[in-house]
């Protein structure tokens, strides 16, 4: 339970900072990846983390290559 609440105010928090993404919406996937993420367990944890840090790196070459 206490693990929903802290998925649902980090995943508010996160929605301020992206596009297309309200306050509510963030919250319900900050709800569904700690529902998710317990159950895959800590192998699980692992693949969501370099799965972001890749998703992160490929984004950041992709503006990176755009003229300002």
């Amino acid at each position: 339970m206490l693990g929903k609440i802290i998925g649902g105010i980090a995943g508010k928090r996160i929605a301020k900072h992206v596009s297309g993404v309200d306050q509510t919406g963030g919250a319900i996937a900050g709800v569904v990846a700690a529902t998710v993420l317990r159950r895959f367990g800590l192998a699980g944890i692992a693949a969501a983390a370099l799965g972001g840090y890749a998703a992160k790196k490929i984004a950041e070459k992709r503006r990176s290559g755009k003229p300002s």
